[in-house]
């Protein structure tokens, strides 16, 4: 039987416009997305991973005079993006064999990694690190405890994974993060379990 993680980005494929309708142009994760901001370098360029359509998220970082670069895998999203940003660098890509060979300074993986199995979340914190500057801030976004879930999307099963609270700020400090926040089931962000770090100086 097929594992409903191999089906994702098939899914967000054939339903990119109806993901996008759905998602709206709301920033309610503003607050978080500022105090990503705020740690950036003056001029750095984001990198979005699982970028979608390019809103509200990556036009608002670019509204604060940075560059992002967008990376997913539909080529549907990658297409809105470029439609929606322009300017702005996009790319299909699978995160899990990402290999852009260069760093930036700053990196999102906003409501994606957590597509990801188990197994495939691990393997990221490396790529996240390879990807990075010095003092790169780092956000993401995760399950609240170890274990796998089943929504959906347009009426299909959507799959959701998450390690253990420990495992994740274990990843972070084994691949160079520090911890500068996390809230889990942040009542003001939709109940989103928030992790956002930085890359430490060497």
């Amino acid at each position: 039987m097929t594992h409903p993680a191999t089906r994702i980005i098939e899914l967000y494929r054939r339903h990119a416009g109806a993901w996008t309708s759905a998602r709206g142009v709301v920033l309610s994760e503003r607050a978080w997305i500022d105090r990503f901001v705020h740690l950036l370098q003056p001029g750095a360029t984001v990198l979005d991973i699982g970028c979608g359509s390019g809103i509200p998220i990556a036009s608002y970082i670019v509204g604060r005079a940075h560059a992002v670069t967008g990376v997913d895998g539909s080529p549907e999203m990658i297409a809105l993006f470029r439609s929606n940003l322009p300017e702005e660098i996009a790319e299909v890509a699978d995160m899990r064999s990402l290999n852009l060979e260069r760093r930036y300074g700053g990196l999102i993986a906003w409501d994606s990694l957590f597509h990801l199995t188990p197994h495939d979340q691990r393997i990221m914190f490396s790529i996240f690190r390879n990807h990075s500057e010095t003092d790169a801030p780092l956000l993401f976004t995760s399950g609240p405890a170890f274990g796998e879930a089943i929504g959906t999307l347009e009426g299909e099963p959507l799959y959701h994974a998450s390690l253990d609270p420990d495992e994740y700020r274990l990843l972070l400090d084994r691949n160079g993060f520090d911890l500068v926040a996390h809230v889990a089931q942040d009542p003001d962000c939709g109940g989103r379990t928030i992790w956002l770090g930085r890359q430490r100086k060497l």
